[in-house]
């Protein structure tokens, strides 16, 4: 999980006005997505670390594919051609 960039997980119920999305469904979310920026302190510290510690105790995180240091222009080339499922993430140890 990258802190304070997105939540992703899979819908486990919906309200009678959604309509976009449906039980099962995988989605993903920017932790400021319709706020309305205006309010102190939308996105910092106190909030990300709330996010945070609410995805540790659903057990939610982020997918991923680990990727080594020498497979970053392939990576590209799967971005480029949409092949991609997951965020990469560089094995620091390959570098």
């Amino acid at each position: 999980m990258v802190p304070g960039h997105e939540i992703a997980g899979t819908v486990a119920e919906t309200g009678p006005g959604v309509t976009r999305f449906a039980v099962g469904d995988r989605v993903g979310v920017g932790c400021v997505v319709d706020s309305c920026r205006e309010c102190e302190g939308i996105g910092g510290i106190a909030e990300t670390q709330e996010m945070l510690d609410f995805c540790a105790a659903h057990g939610v995180g982020a997918e991923i594919e680990l990727i080594g240091a020498d497979e970053i222009n392939e990576a590209y080339e799967r971005v480029l051609g949409s092949d991609v499922r997951y965020r990469f993430v560089i094995d620091t140890a390959t570098l």
